[in-house]
């Protein structure tokens, strides 16, 4: 891992880094694929840039709400503490929630079928995410449980994860896992179309964001009762997308 990037004598964020070049990848395939589909590319960017700006603010919204208790909030007036806070720590479903419904008033505004872009486009979520897991291995936020089996590593001083202690890789365990649910859903939509892939990615996520959030050990995620907050939005998710698939299959069966 690497906290920071040496490119060309420049020294980069390895989390920062990892997450661009997952969106400018993510966008390049997704205008491709948008083109192919006969869609509006300029409907495409605004929805997008919309989407990524409040991706960014609703993770780091949910992250600040999360870790009230462990902010020192008299330190904000200090500018290095603040430039901290700022820059470290996001949540994802805080950023996909905001996200969403930001990007269904734009939709609404411009006269844009959102739900169709939204169906077309979402395997290129967890494809972002994966590369959002990387950079967090990078930095060595998002850690895994103490751990000394197979592929286990052991970050240095200076990230994010306790130094010298031999942890389970959560990080790359989910970016695989994401880049799989990424490829299966867009063989499913290839084949199948697009009708119930939004609900595909909810399902196929929630199930691995919950059971993956009890192989972590950093414990600024929130937590009520006996469940961390993304396993309880990772049930809601799950529970949402079920009931949409048992809807749109009932209207289906009342026009045949």
């Amino acid at each position: 891992m690497h906290v920071h990037l040496n490119i060309f004598g420049l020294e980069l964020p390895g989390y920062g880094t990892a997450i661009m070049i997952g969106i400018v990848l993510a966008s390049l395939i997704g205008g491709l694929h948008i083109k192919r589909r006969g869609l509006d590319i300029n409907d495409f960017i605004i929805l997008e840039t919309i989407g990524v700006f409040f991706g960014f603010l609703g993770a780091k919204l949910l992250y600040l709400i999360v870790s009230f208790n462990e902010i020192d909030w008299s330190r904000l007036s200090e500018p290095a503490y603040l430039s901290y806070v700022l820059s470290a720590g996001f949540v994802f479903y805080g950023g996909i929630i905001l996200a969403a419904v930001a990007v269904l008033i734009a939709g609404k505004l411009n006269k844009i079928d959102t739900g169709r872009y939204f169906r077309e486009v979402v395997f290129l979520v967890p494809f972002t995410h994966g590369f959002g897991r990387i950079g967090c291995f990078l930095a060595g936020c998002c850690f895994g449980v103490p751990y000394s089996g197979p592929l286990s590593v052991t970050f240095p001083e200076g990230s994010s994860a306790p130094a010298g202690i031999s942890l389970f890789p959560v990080q790359l365990v989910e970016a695989a896992l994401l880049f799989l649910i990424s490829g299966g859903i867009y063989l499913f939509q290839r084949k199948r179309g697009t009708k119930y892939t939004v609900e595909a990615y909810f399902i196929t996520y929630g199930v691995v964001r919950f059971a993956l959030e009890f192989l972590r050990w950093d414990e600024y995620r929130g937590r009520f009762l006996f469940l961390y907050t993304s396993q309880w939005i990772s049930l809601l998710l799950i529970a949402a997308a079920l009931v949409s698939v048992i809807i749109r299959r009932r209207a289906v069966e009342r026009n045949q």
